[in-house]
């Protein structure tokens, strides 16, 4: 058994053909490049890539395996490299009937062993999507019945940031996701708790409880990769492996969640996009108590804090530690060329993040940037709430 760091939720901006695939993520953000950069800048050694029921990018993948760099596992996943296992994955959006009769929509990673099994499953969600070669196109059927179709393909389904105000189960959906899934509800072993919320937050919903938590970047470009992300304890890197640790079997599991204080969420706090204000509410709102404005998002903290059935937070005695991680980009000055100058010298974000004493790191970039990264490394950071659709801040304190 060895320790290795997972980021299970990564886009595709565009197809090596230059193809959209994911309108709003960054064009450089294509298979081959996302398996370079995990094993050559991030250090991560597993690698969820959600926009592989593409037609486009099943095409980059089978030329990406006849480059003799990857090839598939009987276990499931792509090596490459030998460095960094891929899991092929689809983020299919669902058609819920939301509150109070409302229609909803939310976000579902589905992951699957072989590119065999990921092009079946294209093959019948063309069925339900109009779109298929773009990312996460709504789909005329809900996670009930996504379940079993993912299952017939031999995969796997986890909610995606199951609590953002926009695509998600509770976030636009749902109280509960027993009222999604029913029977079936034991079938979801995992979700995904999205950068505006913890295990502290999320584990004051009492049916998640018997649920492994993950944490992701939801990468729209390559320096978001591993912005959060997960520690594993697997005997290798394999699709199979990743399902075990997910399931909580034969000794694999998950031994710590590295995710953003959700402070810096994009959707933390209620926010007024017309006056830029935070709103401290537990109530859902329509009008900005400040400027009348109907442009109001309600938050992640306030919906949890809505929905929640504890009072405070009880983990299950095996919940994995969620460990404050800041990435670099996000730390006071620390530019592009600080950060090629650190990975020009210690190979991966990883490395730095983790492994690195001061010393090592005043060398390289002096005794300020050094300090910062240990203050954000030990959480002695200042974080400002982001809400609204904008990042949280993080100064020096």
């Amino acid at each position: 058994m060895y320790e290795v760091f997972a980021d299970l939720h990564v886009h595709i901006g565009r197809s090596e053909t230059g193809k959209p695939i994911k309108i709003t993520a960054a064009k450089s953000l294509n298979f081959a490049n996302i398996a370079r950069e995990c094993a050559e800048k991030k250090g991560i050694n597993i690698v969820g890539i959600i926009d592989c029921a593409s037609p486009y990018v099943i095409e980059d993948i089978k030329n990406f395996l006849n480059t003799g760099d990857a090839y598939e596992l009987k276990d499931g996943g792509i090596i490459y490299k030998d460095k960094v296992c891929i899991l092929l994955g689809s983020e299919v959006e669902t058609s819920e009937k939301g509150r109070n009769g409302k229609s909803g929509s939310a976000h579902n990673i589905c992951f699957f062993p072989h590119l065999e099994d990921i092009q079946q499953f294209s093959q019948e969600m063309s069925k339900h999507i109009k779109n298929i070669t773009l990312s996460t196109q709504r789909s005329d059927i809900s996670g009930y019945d996504l379940v079993d179709i993912v299952e017939q393909y031999n995969g796997i389904l986890i909610p995606a940031h199951i609590f953002t105000p926009f695509k998600s189960y509770y976030g636009n959906c749902t109280d509960r996701l027993k009222d999604i899934f029913k029977e079936k509800y034991d079938k979801i072993f995992a979700v995904e708790l999205g950068l505006s919320s913890d295990t502290f937050l999320a584990d004051m919903i009492s049916e998640l409880e018997a649920k492994t938590f993950v944490t992701n970047s939801d990468a729209h470009s390559l320096p978001k990769i591993a912005r959060e992300y997960n520690k594993m304890l697997l005997q290798d890197i394999s699709f199979k492996e990743v399902v075990k640790a997910l399931k909580n079997e034969d000794g694999r599991k998950i031994l710590a969640n590295y995710g953003l204080d959700p402070k810096l969420g994009k959707y933390h706090r209620t926010h007024c996009d017309n006056c830029n204000s935070t709103i401290e509410t537990q109530i859902p709102i329509d009008i900005c108590p400040k400027c009348g404005s109907d442009k109001v998002t309600f938050g992640v903290y306030d919906r949890i804090g809505l929905i929640k059935d504890k009072e405070k937070t009880l983990s299950p005695l095996n919940r994995p530690p969620y460990i404050y991680q800041i990435p670099l980009n996000f730390i006071p000055g620390i530019g592009g060329k600080t950060i090629e100058k650190l990975l020009d010298t210690f190979e991966t974000e990883m490395n730095i993040l983790h492994k690195l004493s001061q010393d090592d790191l005043e060398a390289i970039v002096g005794e300020k940037i050094a300090q910062n990264i240990v203050n954000a490394r030990e959480g002695n950071m200042k974080v400002e709430s982001g809400g609204g659709g904008n990042y949280g801040k993080i100064t020096s304190t």
